[in-house]
């Protein structure tokens, strides 16, 4: 039987915009997202929280339509505290992807436009950070400083920057060998003029990119540390406290206070699925091959 290769695009609109299938992984990576942006902007502008507050006569209350995800062991609601848990930790964890998407450029821009014995320092020093287990080395860094958010976002931008230090680094030097950057080079052109000129608009998206798959990953590490009772101060709302807390009520039944905030950090995870699929949504060609048999 002859085998032919067709080509198709998706089903197209009246418009003549490429429509495709939406998996149910990007459906739940979108809702995930709605979810994520709705609880950090709207819910704090309706139900304000207040940290020190307790109410012993509501504590240990199962889940219910008053409280939904029920209440810890000190009488807070788990669901108000978890939305302000999961707006910390994103803030947190923004922060430290900033930062460290900022330091691993600045090092692999330099790296790649010195090139020479510039480019094998800084890879050598790159392969050392990266020797060393992250989260042994994060917890080391916040042990030297007093629980505090500032004390978790130089803990993460310090382990963490080495991933956009390659990414920027083989970018630019892909980038050294195009034909604008020899033409530019031919015009006298300097190699300041050509990193502000060249370099950094190629290099914004991947950059951006980068550090935008490296928010969950900050807030998995900051989880972890609150956790330790290494990050945030105890008092504070942030998923890593809570799921420490909640450790305490599972002898005595009280499963809610933990597993309710633990299922709340896969929303940060899925909501950059959905970005990122969009992303590639984007830049690939919507053309797809098949098989006929």
């Amino acid at each position: 039987m002859a085998t032919t290769k067709t080509w198709r695009r998706q089903g197209r609109g009246e418009s003549g915009r490429v429509e495709r299938p939406r998996s149910r992984r990007h459906r739940l990576a979108l809702g995930a997202l709605a979810v994520l942006v709705a609880a950090v902007v709207l819910v704090p502008l309706v139900a304000p929280l207040d940290q020190q507050l307790v109410d012993l006569r509501a504590a240990g209350l199962p889940p219910s339509p008053s409280h939904p995800f029920g209440t810890d062991e000190v009488g807070r609601d788990v669901l108000l505290r978890s939305i302000y848990g999961l707006r910390v930790s994103l803030l947190v964890g923004l922060v430290a992807a900033v930062v460290s998407a900022a330091i691993g450029g600045l090092v692999g821009l330099a790296a790649g436009a010195a090139g020479g014995v510039t480019d094998r320092l800084l890879m050598r020093v790159v392969d050392g950070f990266n020797s060393l287990p992250h989260l042994l080395f994060g917890i080391f860094i916040v042990a030297l400083f007093a629980p505090s958010a500032s004390a978790v976002v130089v803990s993460v931008a310090v382990t963490h920057w080495t991933t956009a230090a390659r990414i920027v680094r083989s970018e630019v030097l892909s980038l050294r060998g195009r034909p604008f950057v020899d033409a530019a080079i031919s015009g006298g052109s300097n190699r300041w003029r050509i990193v502000r000129r060249h370099f950094l608009p190629n290099l914004a998206p991947h950059l951006l990119l980068a550090t935008v798959l490296m928010i969950p990953h900050a807030i998995w590490h900051e989880t972890a540390l609150s956790f330790l009772g290494l990050g945030l101060p105890a008092h504070l709302a942030s998923l890593g406290n809570m799921i420490n807390d909640g450790q305490r009520s599972l002898l005595a039944g009280d499963w809610w206070s933990s597993l309710f905030p633990g299922l709340l950090i896969l929303l940060p995870t899925l909501a950059v699925s959905a970005l990122a699929q969009h992303a590639r949504d984007r830049a690939n060609p919507r053309w797809r091959s098949e098989l006929v048999l």
